[in-house]
């Protein structure tokens, strides 16, 4: 029995090298007159099945013969709107934990969203608005379980910082609010494409870098602006650079300032801020800054209606529009010079909705162990932002401070919005009266108090210790948020990304290599100086994935210098000369007629000199 183990072995491997030896030269053929690629349609059409039908389980032949159309409409539904798949298995316990949080999200999303419609520039209606619409769509035909939709601080000022440009929204409310709808619906329209047809790259064009230094100047420019609430300043800036912000508020201080508004403001800061200290410290204390928003609300309304402060310098909201969304089908404009002005912040509010939904989903989506579809949470996105701009909503999309609410609150799945969405709709019909006396210093307060999450130094300095040139990016993009405007910030840290990415293509690393000591690893000499050279060899790593006509040239020479440098070396110290060069190319994944000469090129000039390649 032991001895027929090995001779079974080796009866197994002449067989294979029979086969191998058999199969060489259809082999050969195969490589060197390989089939061609699919086509592009093809490619296309598939990237659109893979969307309408994601993860589809092939049926077993029986069934497919019998139902094949209703197997196609099935996977149809199902890849459209996952709620499909696992509602059949949503149990009464998964509801009353939903249930819980959704309520809990309804209490932290109703004032927030009240303060970022006028973040907006919109009356505070439209808030609430886009707290009813999205979320249900989303519900039907997100992939996150836990992400949190609304309105969101980033978004609500990036639009009112881009449209006011286009259209003045004191002059003409009216006109600006159509302009917010239309720029929702070219938004929703891009968002869908970009899911359909795989464009999620585009996304990627902002990259982490650029999104951490992008949130924290923006986060400052929303604090600035909140000021014109704390202070109860009528006459402000239209601008958003922090210069024309700040020069606003001095001229206005002394003239416009109420000491009531400042000090009602200011306490219930206080007592937010002390309310998400809490949370942090105590988990089982999450409850606390969830709902902290909202009892500032009935608070700070209670003592207006009480002290009728609103007659001795508190401004208040006044009157809140009742009743669920109306109809804005009639309100969008494809039509006249600002059209393609509305598609070009489409575009720009898409990619950002997008970036933080994504990035939020993905996070907590990783910390509860499933996979998020990304092209299907860009469809979901595209769809709930098209109903949305036909229902009196601007741009929604995922909160990261809401969805960290709704997790500690102990959601399981999307039903969480449902709940929400619901409880926001009926305060919609039944609470907007009692809103009447809301000091909007409070208001600013909310806004404020959420704006520490969107400013991570950490993370920051995390970028500078990893990548300077990352960290280029990210001060490129605060930067230009904070002195210029948003559209400056965000081209700054696309430029900064893609210069990085062109330095890196067209003059990439050559590093010299040597063997580590006691081992048969070879490392760059000049990251550890420990290394041993090979005498008379020159090993050489090209430390690029490709090597084409913007960097065939740079490499040449570079290999050649090292090779003079490495030579007078050895001269010096009467080590004779190299006489090999070895090319590590492990990283190459793609060369052209380009490169192809540059080698031949070095092979020529080795040759000359003596010298193998």
């Amino acid at each position: 029995m032991i001895s027929a183990v090995p001779t079974e072995t080796f009866s197994v491997e002449t067989r294979q090298l029979d086969i191998e030896d058999s199969s060489r030269v259809p082999r050969a053929e195969w490589v060197l007159n390989s089939p061609d690629p699919p086509g592009l349609c093809h490619e296309l059409l598939g990237s659109i099945k893979e969307t309408v039908f994601p993860n589809r389980k092939k049926p077993s032949s029986s069934s497919k013969m019998k139902n094949p159309w209703r197997f196609a409409v099935a996977s149809f539904l199902q890849g459209l709107f996952p709620i499909l798949s696992w509602g059949k298995n949503y149990k009464v316990s998964t509801f009353k934990s939903d249930l819980m949080a959704g309520l809990t999200l309804a209490s932290l999303s109703i004032p927030q969203s009240i303060g970022y419609a006028s973040l907006a520039k919109l009356d505070p209606q439209y808030g609430l608005y886009t707290s009813v619409v999205p979320p249900l769509i989303y519900a039907l035909m997100g992939s996150s379980r836990e992400l949190a939709i609304g309105p969101v601080a980033v978004v609500s000022m990036l639009l009112s910082s881009m449209v006011q440009q286009i259209q003045d929204p004191m002059a003409d409310p009216i006109a600006y609010r159509k302009l917010i709808f239309t720029v929702t619906f070219f938004a929703g329209t891009f968002q869908a494409l970009f899911g359909i047809f795989r464009l999620g790259f585009l996304v990627d064009f902002l990259s982490h870098a650029a999104i951490v230094g992008f949130m924290a100047g923006a986060a400052i420019i929303i604090g600035l602006q909140q000021l014109k609430g704390l202070l109860g300043i009528s006459h402000f800036t239209v601008k958003t650079d922090v210069v024309s912000v700040l020069e606003s508020v001095v001229r206005s201080i002394n003239s416009e300032l109420s000491p009531l508004n400042f000090v009602l403001g200011c306490s219930f800061l206080i007592f937010l801020l002390f309310t998400r200290f809490l949370g942090r410290r105590n988990k089982n204390l999450f409850w606390l800054p969830a709902i902290a928003p909202l009892i500032s609300v009935v608070l700070s309304t209670l003592i207006v209606f009480l002290t009728k402060a609103d007659k001795h310098g508190v401004q208040i909201i006044k009157h809140i529009k009742r009743g669920l969304n109306q109809s804005s089908v009639h309100q969008l404009q494809f039509k006249g010079p600002h059209v393609g002005q509305a598609a070009k912040v489409g575009l720009v509010s898409a990619i950002i909705a997008l970036t933080e939904a994504i990035a939020v989903g993905r996070s907590f989506a990783s910390i509860r162990g499933y996979h998020l579809d990304g092209n299907q949470e860009m469809v979901a996105m595209g769809f709930m932002n098209v109903a949305g701009s036909l229902s009196s909503c601007y741009v929604a999309t995922g909160s990261f401070s809401r969805t960290a609410v709704n997790v500690s609150s102990g959601c399981q799945t999307v039903v969480s919005n449902l709940v929400m969405a619901i409880t926001v709709l009926l305060s919609l019909e039944l609470l907007t009266r009692l809103l009447y006396f809301t000091p909007i210093a409070i208001l600013a307060s909310i806004i404020l108090s959420a704006l520490p999450g969107l400013i991570d130094i950490n993370e920051a300095y995390n970028i500078w210790k990893v990548d300077k040139l990352d960290f280029l990016a990210c001060i490129g993009a605060f930067l230009g948020v904070l002195f210029a405007s948003v559209e400056i910030g965000l081209l700054a840290a696309v430029t900064i990304s893609f210069g990085k990415i062109l330095l890196k293509s067209i003059r990439p690393g050559i590093e010299e290599l040597g063997r580590l000591p006691g081992t048969d690893i070879f490392c760059d000499i000049s990251q550890y100086p420990m290394a041993i050279k090979t005498p008379a060899i020159l090993i050489i790593r090209i430390d690029s994935s490709s090597m084409c006509f913007v960097n065939a040239n740079f490499i040449r020479e570079r290999i050649l210098g090292l090779m003079k440098e490495e030579e007078d070396k050895m001269t010096e110290n009467a080590n004779g000369t190299v006489q090999a060069l070895i090319l590590d190319m492990s990283n190459m994944m793609n060369i052209d007629t380009s490169g192809i000469i540059a080698l031949e090129e070095l092979h020529r000039k080795l040759v000359s000199q003596g010298k193998e390649l």
